[in-house]
C-alpha cells in the first residue's frame, strides 16, 4: 500500500542567483527597478488599462503625431495634461516641457510620480486657461481631449487665452473627437463630452484666433487626411498667432 505523501507549500524565496536572466542583456532591467521603481499608469491610464487596453495605443499615437509635428521647438506647453502619461513622448523631443491641468489632484500625483525619473524633468503646474493665459509665452502647445469638455459659449475664450500663451510664430495643436463619432461613444464620455465639433467647425475656430490652420484626422492609431465624417478624431495644426 502506497504511502500516502503530505503536500509542502512552495515557500521558497527568489535569491539573488534566480534574479538572473538568461540572456544577460536583459539584467538592465532589474538594475533600472531597483533605481528608479516601478512606474504607475497614473489614475486615468490605469483605469483604461483595466477597462480596454487598446485605448493607451490611440492614446500615446495621439501624443507621437503632436511630438513629430512640434520637434525641434524651443519649449512647449500641455494645456489639459491629465495624468500627463503620453507626455513623456513630447518631451522626448522638447527639452523645456510644461504641463497645466485644471484639476490639482492631477498636478500632485503628477509631481510626485515625476520625481522618481528626474530624467523627464517636466513641469506640472495647476492652471485655469478659460480664466487667463499663461504666465509666459510658449514657442509651441497642444491640447488634447480637452477643449470637448469645455461649454461650448467659452469656446473662444479657450482660443483666446491659448494664443495669448504664444509667441506670434507660435504653433498650436488641438485634438478632440468628433462630432459624428459620439453615437459610439462610451456613456462615461458623453456625460463629460459637451463641445466636440466637426472638422470643418473646429477649423472655422482656429482660424479665427491663428493665421494658418490644417485639419487631420484619426481613426484608432492611424492618421490620415481623408474623409472627415468618418474619422473618429480630429487634430487642428495652427501656425502664427493673429493680432
Amino acid at each position: 500500500m502506497k504511502k500516502k505523501l503530505k503536500s509542502k507549500k512552495n515557500t521558497k524565496k527568489i535569491s539573488n542567483k534566480d534574479n538572473k536572466f538568461f540572456e544577460s542583456q536583459y539584467q538592465i532591467l532589474f538594475d533600472f527597478k531597483k533605481k528608479y521603481g516601478l512606474y504607475e499608469l497614473g489614475l486615468m491610464s490605469n483605469f483604461t488599462w483595466h477597462n480596454d487596453p487598446k485605448r493607451l495605443l490611440f492614446m500615446l499615437s495621439r501624443y507621437k503625431f503632436v511630438a513629430k509635428m512640434l520637434n525641434g521647438q524651443k519649449n512647449c506647453f500641455e494645456m489639459g495634461c491629465g495624468d500627463a502619461f503620453g507626455t513623456r513622448i513630447v518631451r522626448q523631443v522638447i527639452k523645456n516641457v510644461c504641463a497645466y491641468d485644471i484639476d490639482n489632484i492631477f498636478i500632485k500625483l503628477n509631481k510626485k510620480e515625476n520625481l522618481n525619473n528626474p530624467n523627464f524633468n517636466i513641469s506640472f503646474i495647476n492652471h485655469d486657461i478659460l480664466k487667463k493665459p499663461l504666465p509666459k509665452k510658449f514657442s509651441s502647445g497642444y491640447s488634447l481631449d480637452v477643449l470637448e469638455h469645455i461649454n461650448p459659449k467659452y469656446t473662444s475664450k479657450y482660443f483666446s487665452n491659448i494664443k495669448k500663451s504664444l509667441l506670434d510664430d507660435g504653433i498650436f495643436i488641438v485634438g478632440m473627437p468628433s462630432l459624428e463619432s459620439q453615437k459610439f461613444a462610451s456613456k462615461e464620455s458623453l456625460e463629460g463630452h459637451v463641445n466636440c465639433m466637426k472638422a470643418q467647425d473646429l477649423l472655422k475656430h482656429c482660424l479665427k484666433h491663428f493665421k494658418n490652420a490644417f485639419i487631420f484626422s484619426m481613426n484608432d492609431e492611424v492618421l490620415h487626411t481623408g474623409f472627415f465624417p468618418m474619422s473618429n478624431y480630429i487634430f487642428c495644426l495652427c501656425v502664427g498667432v493673429k493680432k
